[in-house]
């Protein structure tokens, strides 16, 4: 049970006391000795010293100014750091450079500062806190501690050394750097609930102390890369050079940590397409397995016009796609590469056309998406019209198959606060739960698939699912769907969302239309004046046409556009037939 915060203002450090015991208990053997010591040197602090520390934890540091660690719970912050700062775990005097003195200073000690480093500076009045930052930086370039920068101001600063190190706990626990201690408290609050997920110790993140390290290095790689992007902007190759020998020398046997690493070097060809250094990208991308560097490598091919072999790896990716995303991407390349060379083109398979119609609409008022403005105008009585987007179907298949996605499988759950399994974009994720995906199927065989969603909907409702939009599936809608959408057609939709899961949870339709006497119902995608139908939409429409689901597109227009379009027209034909009589 999750501490009481009205009886314990101390429930934060419950929390991190619960976080602690349970990576010691699963990942003692993983623990090196500095861990081991800083678990036994941490339980012996005094509480209030505990509390301090977490709350430190829980802030955006390094650096604390005392007086804005005033908590009741803990009583004063400096009695509290002694035991902090004896252990090396708190420096109460650090050396602040100008980037780390700026975020703790208001805007008029600040201009303090500046009047106290030189005289002659005088008081800058009106200036922007930025300008005087900028003033410090030229007057003072060495960093000086807290007392030096300003000397009437009895608080002083503390700087937390310890955060590194507990955030290889914090790896441990959540098997990532991108949540922190504060889930505990969302958590508490209620404000998001996550489902009861078991633990075996085979389904831990980490399996042994290196593969901690290949993740570590792996985010040091990935921060870099970001840095580089935002900085580079001579395309220097020495930063990249050196960044992709650490990435390359991180390989392990762990396969969620090696699809880590194939991003990783997805991510630097990118980097290296955008310097224009079209070999080194083409060698990144033929190392990574990450899906679309296979195609990259075409592009790249394209780009140093060595178009045979472009040609070549385009059609084997044609005839052997890793998915639908690169099959349409290498079809399409496939041609225009067939084109500029002037070879015979491949016969594409002939597709059934999309139903496509045009509409004109009074343009709202006050504006509202083309959406939302297309709804009002088809929806009626006899046809209620939804909103769903990629909600609705996602949702249904999220109710139906909750078993097999919460399933206890290695390398899904980490913690107890995920959304959803840590693979869900994997390529063998429904693989590695096929015999839980298929007992959901046959549910829609049997007839049994609709009380089974309304049992989930109702036991599981508000608990965080990475396919469920709970604030968009009201039991009206949910009801509609269920007596509308037959059997058969949700499991055509269900199929291709779990061939990839990545790219086919988005793209579907925006409305969707029901007659509830007649028991049937109608997707619609919706384009404004401009828009156009994106590639994953296109794969949707496609998939929709071939089984033939209804679905249509409706381009919309407004009223006041299209006539002004029509005056436009008529002016051109006027000029046209005026040079005709001349």
């Amino acid at each position: 049970m999750p501490p009481d915060r009205t009886l314990n203002p101390l429930y934060y450090l419950a929390n991190f006391r619960r976080a602690l015991d349970w990576i010691e208990a699963r990942y003692r053997d993983v623990l090196g000795d500095d861990e081991h010591q800083f678990l036994a040197v941490f339980r012996a602090l005094p509480e209030p010293s505990q509390a301090l520390l977490v709350r430190m934890l829980m802030r955006k540091g390094p650096h604390f100014r005392t007086n804005r660690l005033a908590y009741d719970e803990i009583g004063c912050p400096l009695a509290a750091a002694r035991e902090l700062i004896a252990a090396g775990w708190i420096d109460d005097d650090p050396l602040l450079a100008h980037d780390e003195l700026f975020p703790l200073v208001s805007k008029a000690e600040l201009q303090q500062t500046v009047s106290t480093v030189s005289a002659a500076a005088g008081q800058i009045r009106g200036a922007r806190k930025i300008d005087l930052y900028v003033t410090l930086t030229s007057l003072e370039p060495e960093p000086r501690s807290w007392c030096q920068w300003l000397p009437s101001d009895a608080s002083r600063v503390f700087h937390l050394r310890i955060a590194p190190a507990v955030d290889r706990f914090r790896l441990m626990f959540f098997g990532n750097l991108y949540q922190d201690w504060s889930e505990f408290v969302v958590a508490d609050l209620g404000i998001v609930r996550y489902e009861s997920v078991a633990f075996p110790d085979s389904a831990r993140a980490f399996q042994t102390r290196g593969d901690v390290d290949v993740y570590l290095t792996l985010q040091g790689c990935r921060d870099a890369l970001e840095r580089f992007d935002a900085s580079n902007e001579e395309n220097e190759p020495a930063p990249l050079a050196a960044l992709l020998t650490a990435v390359e020398d991180c390989t392990t046997p762990n396969l969620w940590l090696e699809a880590r690493r194939a991003r990783l070097l997805y991510a630097i060809g990118q980097a290296l397409e955008r310097s224009s250094r079209w070999h080194d990208a083409l060698n990144v991308y033929s190392c990574s397995q990450h899906p679309g560097a296979r195609f990259r490598q075409v592009r790249v091919l394209e780009a140093l016009e060595r178009f045979d072999e472009a040609l070549a790896l385009a059609a084997q990716i044609v005839a052997e796609p890793l998915d639908d995303e690169e099959h349409q991407q290498g079809e399409r390349t496939l041609q225009r590469l067939q084109r500029k060379l002037g070879q015979r083109m491949a016969r594409r398979h002939a597709k059934r056309p999309i139903v496509q119609e045009d509409v004109t609409l009074p343009q709202p008022t006050p504006p509202e998406r083309v959406e939302h403005a297309a709804l009002h105008h088809l929806t009626c009585e006899d046809a209620p019209v939804f909103y769903v987007e990629n909600g609705l179907i996602n949702s249904l298949f999220g109710l139906l198959c909750w078993r097999a996605i919460f399933a206890p499988v290695q390398g899904a759950f980490f913690n107890p606060f995920q959304r959803g399994p840590a693979d869900l974009s994997a390529h063998d994720f429904h693989a590695r739960r096929t015999a839980w995906f298929d007992a959901c199927f046959e549910a829609l065989d049997s007839g049994t698939y609709r009380q089974s969603i309304l049992d989930t909907y109702a036991q599981k409702h508000g608990i965080a699912s990475p396919f469920v939009a709970w604030k968009m599936l009201t039991p009206e809608l949910l009801q509609l769907a269920l007596d509308c959408l037959p059997a058969a057609h949700l499991k055509l939709w269900f199929r291709r969302l779990l061939l990839d899961v990545r790219a086919n949870r988005s793209g579907l339709p925006d409305l969707i239309r029901f007659w509830p006497a007649q028991q049937r119902y109608e997707l619609i995608e919706i384009k404004g004046p401009g828009d156009r139908l994106q590639d994953n939409q296109v794969r949707w429409l496609d998939y929709c046409v071939l089984h033939d689901l209804p679905v249509r597109v409706l381009h919309v227009r407004w009223l006041n556009a299209a006539a002004d379009e029509q005056d436009e027209q008529d002016v051109q034909d006027a000029q046209l037939a005026a040079r005709n009589l001349a």
